[in-house]
């Protein structure tokens, strides 16, 4: 076996690698090293149809990766600090909402988390006003039997981003890192709004007091 076979062999086994990857970022990284090799080999035996496919294949590969990354980083920022979900309004379809329509009832199959853009939304169960930028929905992906934990009424006409939950599951198959930085955010929006409540009834509590 000639340095020119051994090109064409490490391009075979890198694409083999890659096919048995069930993660996205390292997927990509190693079809890129693949594309790679296989272009090398093909120039060197003379076969154009071989380099042409990997340089097709290449732009497809390094857009995936890039996208894989940036939503991690993105994932990563919001999960230290700030809360910001813009991130997610790629994978969302956009619905409009009149003013007083019931989104979903509590108890009800959940399928789907909603990005609020615009609007006013309401949880009446537990008496949160879901405003634009928040996301609402997300704790039915978690809860026993995928059942919706509160009502969700639109107070405000606006629009929201339905992402069903088949799209973040995906997401995480792809990248467990991804799915770490959601459970994380997702907990610290559930702390926010216990600690919001129990501000209100100490509130309520104190009103009581002085009455």
């Amino acid at each position: 076996m000639n340095w020119v076979e051994a090109i064409g062999y490490l391009g075979t086994a890198l694409t083999i690698a890659a096919s048995a990857m069930s993660t996205m970022i390292p997927l990509r990284i190693v079809a890129l090293l693949a594309s790679c090799a296989v272009i090398t080999y093909g120039f060197l035996i003379g076969s154009m149809p071989v380099v042409l496919t990997e340089l097709i294949q290449i732009p497809f590969n390094a857009l995936r990766l890039y996208q894989m990354i940036r939503l991690i980083r993105d994932a990563e920022r919001a999960a230290t600090g700030d809360l910001s979900f813009d991130w997610l309004k790629p994978f969302g379809e956009a619905r409009r909402f009149t003013a007083g329509a019931v989104v979903f009832r509590q108890g009800e199959p959940a399928a789907e988390m909603l990005y609020v853009e615009s609007g006013l939304f309401r949880i009446p169960e537990q008496d949160i006003t879901v405003r634009p930028g928040a996301i609402v929905g997300e704790l039915g992906m978690l809860s026993p039997g995928n059942l919706r934990t509160g009502s969700l009424v639109c107070v405000e006409t606006g629009q929201a981003r339905c992402i069903s939950y088949s799209e973040v599951k995906q997401l995480y198959y792809q990248n467990p890192e991804f799915g770490f930085y959601l459970l994380k955010l997702t907990s610290e929006r559930l702390f926010q709004a216990t600690q919001d409540a129990g501000r209100r009834a100490s509130s309520v509590r104190a009103g009581s007091e002085v009455m």
